[in-house]
């Protein structure tokens, strides 16, 4: 690759070590850190090395996806504070230790409250510069562009061992960047093996199937049921779908594979798949890299409900962690334990169910079994645990799916919910949650049993 003279001169000039780039961070600064599936971990190792320079670092992300190692040094949070756009698994083992703070926000909406709140430095991971002097931003969309363009420094991790992503905000040049950090010993991307589907995740599917038609536009998330439905449908004789989604996930590996996906029934972005992020197994990451067919936005277009709503029969499948019997959505939290973010089920639930023939689906296991009682423990629940945060409220919920059916929530009373929903609840759970309900005086007397 024969690189531009000057192009190249910029670049030596701006490559340094992690330790020396991270001098530009000041007390009193705001940084946002890599996010999704690219962190920036040798930035963040040179920063923790920092700790006692520094007071009132206020570090930002949006699902970090690492054990953060700059407050991990700092559990008294004089140094620095780590604020989470969308947790993930290692961000909830930070919040227990008492070294990470959930900021609430719906996907949608990051873009524009990193714009109205602008950063002093940006860590972003990014791939070998080209010929031209452009480095790719990769797999993490969301507000990664917004955040590049705002933030008054910018600092690259670069990485040749992730993928280049085609999208029309996805690249940054070398003369809008402060330092460049070559990583000899890349640990990125992060990968999301497959997850296998349990035999409820099957039956839910399964479910759900019957919902999904030809030329269906599809936004699924991560998880056993969302991969199963990926795999029935590459399996099945249905045809012409479309992409329009927050996460690409190994659940549309299949599909892609089976020839599937052709993107020709979609109104907007006809004959491409769009996303804002990618997260999932090497071999999707492989069938990614360089491919015109997948173009990755930031999430104020790809949640932006005008956006999904041009598209017809759009079928959005959302998981949560539970739902009370009115159809009240938490898949963020357990009381004031936060386990996710809110990210963009609103938007697609929301959306779905306004695009022509569109369908949200919300999917949730019935019951968990307690190994300690020897009893099945209701998802479905007569209200949510004091403290939980409501993901998406009843007036917008459409369909819910568990292992023991699919009903329709939308324009139904709040008995009619109550039927619906304690139709589909475990067996065991049942007649505890028909009490709730008449203690509740949402049950009727006339109510099917």
């Amino acid at each position: 690759m024969d690189i531009n003279a000057n192009v190249l001169n910029e670049y030596k000039k701006k490559t340094v070590s992690a330790d020396e780039a991270v001098k530009i961070v000041r007390s009193n600064m705001e940084v946002i850190m890599g996010s999704v599936a690219l962190p920036t971990l040798e930035l963040d190792k040179a920063l923790a090395k920092r700790r006692d320079e520094l007071t009132n670092v206020y570090l930002r992300g949006t699902s970090i996806m690492h054990y953060s190692e700059a407050p991990k040094s700092d559990p008294t949070h004089e140094h620095f504070i780590l604020n989470d756009l969308s947790f993930s698994v290692d961000e909830r083992k930070m919040q227990a230790d008492g070294i990470a703070f959930f900021t609430p926000c719906v996907l949608s909406e990051i873009p524009e409250i990193i714009r109205r709140r602008p950063a002093d430095v940006m860590f972003a991971a990014a791939t070998p510069m080209d010929a031209n002097g452009f480095f790719n931003l990769s797999i993490t969309g969301v507000g990664t562009a917004a955040a590049i363009k705002t933030s008054k420094h910018i600092v690259l991790e670069i990485h040749d061992t992730i993928p280049h992503v085609c999208g029309p905000e996805q690249y940054v040049h070398i003369t809008d960047v402060d330092y460049v950090v070559e990583v000899a010993d890349s640990k990125l991307p992060v990968y999301l093996p497959n997850i296998e589907p349990t035999e409820v995740d099957k039956k839910i599917a399964m479910n759900i199937m019957p919902l999904i038609t030809d030329g269906s536009c599809l936004q699924l998330g991560v998880g056993g049921t969302p991969n199963y439905v990926g795999k029935m449908i590459a399996e099945s004789d249905l045809k012409d779908f479309g992409i329009h989604t927050e996460l690409l996930a190994s659940a549309y590996f299949d599909m892609f594979k089976a020839g599937k996906i052709t993107n020709t029934k979609k109104a907007l972005n006809k004959g491409t798949s769009i996303c804002t992020f990618v997260l999932g197994s090497k071999e999707l990451y492989k069938f990614i890299d360089h491919n015109p067919l997948i173009q990755l936005y930031p999430s104020d277009y790809t949640n932006n409900p005008f956006n999904i709503m041009q598209n017809d029969n759009v079928i959005s499948i959302c998981g949560c962690i539970h739902i009370d019997i009115l159809g009240q959505v938490s898949a963020e939290s357990v009381g004031r334990k936060q386990v996710s973010g809110t990210g963009g089920q609103v938007d697609y639930h929301y959306s779905a169910y306004h695009s022509h023939g569109g369908k949200g689906i919300i999917c949730v296991q019935s019951a968990r079994f307690d190994q300690k009682s020897g009893k099945y423990v209701s998802n479905i629940l007569p209200a949510l645990i004091p403290g939980t945060v409501v993901t998406t409220p009843s007036s917008l919920i459409s369909y819910v799916a568990t292992e023991y059916g699919l009903v329709n929530l939308k324009g139904k009373s709040t008995w009619e919910r109550a039927e619906a929903l304690i139709s589909v609840a475990h067996p065991e759970c049942q007649d505890q949650l028909v009490e709730e309900c008449k203690k509740a005086n949402i049950w009727r007397r006339s109510n099917k049993r």
